[in-house]
Protein backbone atom coordinates (compact mmCIF):
# COMPACT_ATOMS: atom_id res chain seq x y z
CA UNK A 1 0.00 0.00 0.00
CA UNK A 2 1.40 3.68 -0.95
CA UNK A 3 1.13 6.49 0.86
CA UNK A 4 -1.69 7.93 -1.21
CA UNK A 5 -3.47 5.21 -0.91
CA UNK A 6 -3.43 5.24 3.22
CA UNK A 7 -4.34 8.68 2.68
CA UNK A 8 -7.52 7.34 1.17
CA UNK A 9 -7.86 4.84 3.52
CA UNK A 10 -7.46 7.49 6.60
CA UNK A 11 -10.13 9.95 4.63
CA UNK A 12 -12.70 6.69 4.74
CA UNK A 13 -12.49 5.89 8.01
CA UNK A 14 -12.50 9.87 9.05
CA UNK A 15 -15.85 9.67 7.50
CA UNK A 16 -17.60 8.80 10.75
CA UNK A 17 -15.53 10.79 13.06
CA UNK A 18 -16.55 14.20 10.90
CA UNK A 19 -20.38 12.91 10.63
CA UNK A 20 -20.35 12.40 14.96
CA UNK A 21 -18.25 14.96 15.18
CA UNK A 22 -20.47 17.45 13.17
CA UNK A 23 -23.39 15.94 14.51
CA UNK A 24 -22.39 16.40 18.31
CA UNK A 25 -21.23 19.56 17.66
CA UNK A 26 -24.72 20.73 16.99
CA UNK A 27 -25.23 21.27 20.82
CA UNK A 28 -22.12 20.51 21.86
CA UNK A 29 -19.62 23.22 20.38
CA UNK A 30 -17.35 24.63 23.05
CA UNK A 31 -13.29 24.94 22.21
CA UNK A 32 -12.96 22.51 25.27
CA UNK A 33 -15.26 20.34 23.66
CA UNK A 34 -14.41 20.40 20.03
CA UNK A 35 -10.71 19.52 21.59
CA UNK A 36 -11.63 16.66 23.82
CA UNK A 37 -14.08 14.82 20.90
CA UNK A 38 -11.21 15.86 17.99
CA UNK A 39 -8.07 14.97 20.16
CA UNK A 40 -10.10 11.39 21.10
CA UNK A 41 -11.30 10.03 17.82
CA UNK A 42 -8.01 11.06 16.35
CA UNK A 43 -6.14 8.76 19.43
CA UNK A 44 -8.55 5.74 19.16
CA UNK A 45 -8.39 6.32 14.85
CA UNK A 46 -4.32 5.61 15.72
CA UNK A 47 -4.74 2.45 18.47
CA UNK A 48 -7.20 0.76 16.98
CA UNK A 49 -5.99 0.08 13.66
CA UNK A 50 -2.34 -0.21 15.86
CA UNK A 51 -3.76 -3.33 17.33
CA UNK A 52 -5.75 -4.74 14.35
CA UNK A 53 -2.04 -4.66 12.92
CA UNK A 54 -0.38 -6.45 15.62
CA UNK A 55 -3.28 -8.83 15.41
CA UNK A 56 -2.80 -9.31 11.87
CA UNK A 57 1.02 -9.88 12.58
CA UNK A 58 0.38 -12.38 14.58
CA UNK A 59 -1.84 -14.39 12.24
CA UNK A 60 0.53 -13.47 9.06
CA UNK A 61 1.36 -17.38 8.61
CA UNK A 62 -1.85 -18.03 8.82
CA UNK A 63 -3.37 -15.68 6.51
CA UNK A 64 -0.89 -14.88 3.99
CA UNK A 65 -2.19 -17.52 1.26
CA UNK A 66 -5.51 -15.48 1.38
CA UNK A 67 -4.24 -11.97 2.21
CA UNK A 68 -5.88 -10.10 -0.20
CA UNK A 69 -9.25 -11.98 -0.57
CA UNK A 70 -8.76 -10.92 3.61
CA UNK A 71 -8.41 -7.30 2.80
CA UNK A 72 -10.60 -7.39 -0.06
CA UNK A 73 -13.24 -9.00 2.28
CA UNK A 74 -12.66 -6.37 5.05
CA UNK A 75 -12.37 -3.58 3.16
CA UNK A 76 -15.66 -4.31 1.13
CA UNK A 77 -17.80 -5.43 4.43
CA UNK A 78 -16.66 -2.09 5.71
CA UNK A 79 -17.46 0.10 2.70
CA UNK A 80 -20.19 -1.66 2.32
CA UNK A 81 -21.44 -0.62 5.86
CA UNK A 82 -20.45 2.74 5.27
CA UNK A 83 -22.74 2.87 2.19
CA UNK A 84 -25.96 1.35 3.64
CA UNK A 85 -25.33 3.81 6.41
CA UNK A 86 -25.41 6.94 4.05
CA UNK A 87 -28.08 6.22 3.51
CA UNK A 88 -30.02 6.07 6.35
CA UNK A 89 -32.35 9.14 8.03
CA UNK A 90 -29.97 10.01 10.68
CA UNK A 91 -32.12 8.72 13.39
CA UNK A 92 -29.44 6.83 15.34
CA UNK A 93 -27.48 9.94 15.36
CA UNK A 94 -29.16 11.45 18.73
CA UNK A 95 -26.95 13.52 20.52
CA UNK A 96 -28.53 13.40 24.20
CA UNK A 97 -28.56 16.03 26.68
CA UNK A 98 -25.70 15.00 28.60
CA UNK A 99 -22.09 16.06 27.47
CA UNK A 100 -21.15 13.37 25.23
CA UNK A 101 -17.86 14.97 25.12
CA UNK A 102 -16.74 13.70 28.72
CA UNK A 103 -16.84 10.38 30.66
CA UNK A 104 -17.56 7.16 29.31
CA UNK A 105 -19.77 8.65 26.28
CA UNK A 106 -16.53 9.93 24.95
CA UNK A 107 -14.75 6.67 25.26
CA UNK A 108 -17.63 4.56 23.96
CA UNK A 109 -18.08 7.15 20.93
CA UNK A 110 -14.55 6.87 20.21
CA UNK A 111 -13.89 3.35 20.31
CA UNK A 112 -17.68 3.00 18.31
CA UNK A 113 -16.04 6.19 15.68
CA UNK A 114 -13.05 3.71 15.62
CA UNK A 115 -14.14 0.06 15.40
CA UNK A 116 -13.79 0.16 11.91
CA UNK A 117 -10.09 0.89 12.20
CA UNK A 118 -9.38 -2.66 14.15
CA UNK A 119 -10.19 -4.52 10.70
CA UNK A 120 -8.66 -1.82 8.40
CA UNK A 121 -5.48 -2.06 10.37
CA UNK A 122 -5.56 -5.85 9.79
CA UNK A 123 -5.57 -4.98 6.07
CA UNK A 124 -2.14 -3.05 6.56
CA UNK A 125 -0.43 -6.02 7.25
CA UNK A 126 -1.71 -7.75 5.02
CA UNK A 127 -1.04 -5.28 2.05
CA UNK A 128 2.52 -4.50 3.39
CA UNK A 129 2.11 -0.99 4.77
CA UNK A 130 4.55 0.45 6.59
CA UNK A 131 2.45 0.45 10.01
CA UNK A 132 3.38 3.27 12.47
CA UNK A 133 3.17 5.79 8.95
CA UNK A 134 0.21 4.28 8.52
CA UNK A 135 -1.74 4.51 11.61
CA UNK A 136 -0.35 8.05 12.43
CA UNK A 137 -1.68 9.25 9.56
CA UNK A 138 -5.23 8.07 10.40
CA UNK A 139 -4.65 9.30 13.84
CA UNK A 140 -4.56 12.46 12.49
CA UNK A 141 -6.88 12.52 9.34
CA UNK A 142 -9.37 11.44 12.06
CA UNK A 143 -8.79 14.23 14.66
CA UNK A 144 -8.17 17.18 11.62
CA UNK A 145 -11.76 15.67 10.44
CA UNK A 146 -13.40 15.69 13.83
CA UNK A 147 -12.30 19.31 14.10
CA UNK A 148 -13.39 20.47 10.14
CA UNK A 149 -16.74 18.15 10.89
CA UNK A 150 -17.16 20.32 14.37
CA UNK A 151 -16.41 24.09 13.17
CA UNK A 152 -18.77 22.73 10.17
CA UNK A 153 -21.56 21.84 12.47
CA UNK A 154 -25.46 22.40 11.57
CA UNK A 155 -27.11 21.81 8.04
CA UNK A 156 -24.23 21.77 5.89
CA UNK A 157 -22.14 19.33 7.55
CA UNK A 158 -25.00 17.01 7.84
CA UNK A 159 -25.80 17.34 4.39
CA UNK A 160 -22.43 16.90 3.54
CA UNK A 161 -21.39 14.14 6.18
CA UNK A 162 -23.84 11.39 4.39
CA UNK A 163 -22.81 11.69 1.33
CA UNK A 164 -18.82 12.05 2.35
CA UNK A 165 -19.91 9.01 4.36
CA UNK A 166 -21.35 7.24 0.74
CA UNK A 167 -18.10 7.96 -0.83
CA UNK A 168 -15.78 7.12 1.91
CA UNK A 169 -17.58 3.58 1.32
CA UNK A 170 -16.90 3.63 -1.89
CA UNK A 171 -13.12 4.36 -1.75
CA UNK A 172 -12.76 1.71 0.89
CA UNK A 173 -14.46 -0.85 -1.62
CA UNK A 174 -12.20 -0.01 -4.41
CA UNK A 175 -8.92 -0.02 -2.30
CA UNK A 176 -10.41 -3.55 -1.36
CA UNK A 177 -10.95 -4.44 -4.85
CA UNK A 178 -7.28 -3.68 -5.93
CA UNK A 179 -6.00 -5.77 -3.22
CA UNK A 180 -7.14 -8.57 -5.01
CA UNK A 181 -6.81 -7.67 -8.26
CA UNK A 182 -3.18 -6.51 -8.03
CA UNK A 183 -2.17 -9.94 -6.58
CA UNK A 184 -3.67 -12.16 -9.17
Amino acid sequence: MRLPEIFALAFALAADAFTVGAAIAVTHRKPRQIARLSFHFGLFQFLMPLVGALLGTLMRGFIDPWGQFVAFGLLLFIGAKMVAESFGDGRDEVVSRMDPTKGWSLVGLSFAVSIDALAAGFTLVVERAPVVLSVSIIGVVAASMTLVGMLLAGPVSTWLGKRCELIAGLVLIVLGTKAVLIDM
